[in-house]
């Protein structure tokens, strides 16, 4: 069964790849961001499944986009801008302009979609933000009860608390799960919301997918088994010091046994160890995008990534890439920038997805984007919802 979709603030199209691999058609794809915009035309004209399937991307500011002709549609998904809730911005929050929280909204509320998914920053959960955040949802769980014309949003908010107080009908399930992308295979250490809701008459009992990976099974893969060091063919020499404390920490792994169900994190070794180091190597150009970026430096807080290590969340910036993230920490305690390749693959975008822009507007995407893998979680959760309920009202129609 095919699911359609309307993809909202795509950026460079990660969320959207994720859905892609589920069988969802994207009916449209719209982003402002022209670097963004050009990323997604050149991998459509180049024919890179599944972009070659998608429509022709809109570059338009989305408060201007109308949504007569998808009223019903399956989905409306997309990342908000983050930067009016993130931990490294001005954290504006609902006095920011960037914020587009409200054109979320806006979409769910006129096309009535069976299901939408909305991915943002951590910093959304701040206490700082914790009123706003509940006035998000509750206009997600009652999209009719609009804001009267200048309404202030906290006097609107007291009305929809007291609608819900008093017995009111939700329109929507609404759930908001904050998750680590690691502990679903991204070799990174990325702390997202998710708010995912569902129609009220499709009856769906929806529950977040479980986590794959665990940090602990990855401590006993490199200091019990030592699997992954001879995965890698890391000679002990060359290998970091065990951590102290390790030992009475594996005895007690051991003793759990549970985490040894989970597969280990993804690190950085993992996920760029068939690359050759860009530094060392200038001229070995293997895939695309793979140049070394000089100008890396560390400062207190800004380390860069160890390489055994999922990676630390990559990071867009203000005004290009971070000075002290988005690097790349090797056991010797050198530092370099990682690559686009290298950043494409912790955020899990596949090699054939070109980039388009500078180093610092392609990094910026990258640090913005929803890593594929985390995507295709939740996507394969929500559509397997989705077609649940649809085979439930067939039957039920036909009993």
């Amino acid at each position: 069964m095919l699911l359609h979709s309307i993809e909202l603030f795509a950026g460079a199209g990660g969320l959207a790849l994720g859905f892609s691999g589920h069988g969802v058609t994207h009916r449209a794809v719209v982003e402002w961001n022209s670097h963004a915009c050009q990323t997604i035309r050149n991998n459509k004209r180049r024919n890179v499944t599944p972009v070659a399937h998608w429509p022709d991307v809109t570059e338009d500011d989305v408060r201007k986009f109308k949504y007569d002709s998808y009223h019903g549609v399956d989905l409306v998904t997309g990342g908000p801008p983050c930067q009016p809730f993130s931990m490294g911005g001005k954290a504006g929050g609902f006095l920011d302009a960037r914020d587009m929280f409200p054109q979320a909204i806006r979409a769910v509320r006129e096309t009535r979609p069976r299901a939408f998914v909305f991915e943002n920053v951590q910093g959304l959960k701040r206490e700082a933000f914790a009123d706003y955040l509940r006035y998000i949802l509750l206009q997600l769980e009652f999209p009719s009860l609009v804001a009267r014309k200048d309404e202030e949003w906290f006097r609107h908010l007291a009305r929809l608390d007291k609608h819900k107080a008093t017995g009111g009908t939700s329109e929507y399930d609404v759930d908001l799960r904050l998750v680590n992308a690691a502990n679903y295979g991204v070799p990174q250490k990325r702390m997202r919301i998710f708010i995912v809701g569902f129609r009220v008459d499709l009856a769906v009992d929806y529950t977040f997918p479980e986590p794959t990976h665990s940090q602990d099974a990855l401590l006993l893969s490199q200091w019990g088994s030592g699997e992954y060091w001879e995965r890698h063919r890391v000679a002990k020499r060359a290998r970091p010091s065990r951590p102290e404390g390790m030992e009475r920490k594996l005895e007690s792994l051991m003793k759990r046994g549970p985490a040894s169900i989970l597969l280990p994190w993804e690190t950085v070794r993992d996920a760029i160890a068939d690359l050759p180091d860009p530094e060392k190597k200038p001229d070995l150009e293997l895939v695309q995008a793979h140049r070394f970026q000089p100008g890396a430096r560390s400062y207190p807080g800004h380390t860069g990534s160890p390489l055994d290590e999922p990676a630390k969340a990559l990071k867009a910036g203000d005004h290009g890439v971070p000075g002290g993230e988005n690097m790349l920490r090797r056991p010797d305690g050198s530092i370099r920038y990682f690559t686009v390749r290298e950043s494409a693959r912790i955020q899990t975008f596949p090699d054939s997805f070109i980039f388009e822009g500078t180093w610092g507007e392609v990094m910026r995407q990258l640090g913005n984007a929803v890593p594929v893998r985390l995507a295709a979680v939740m996507a394969g959760s929500v559509c397997a919802h989705l077609r649940t309920a649809e085979r439930d009202a067939a039957q039920l129609a036909v009993a």
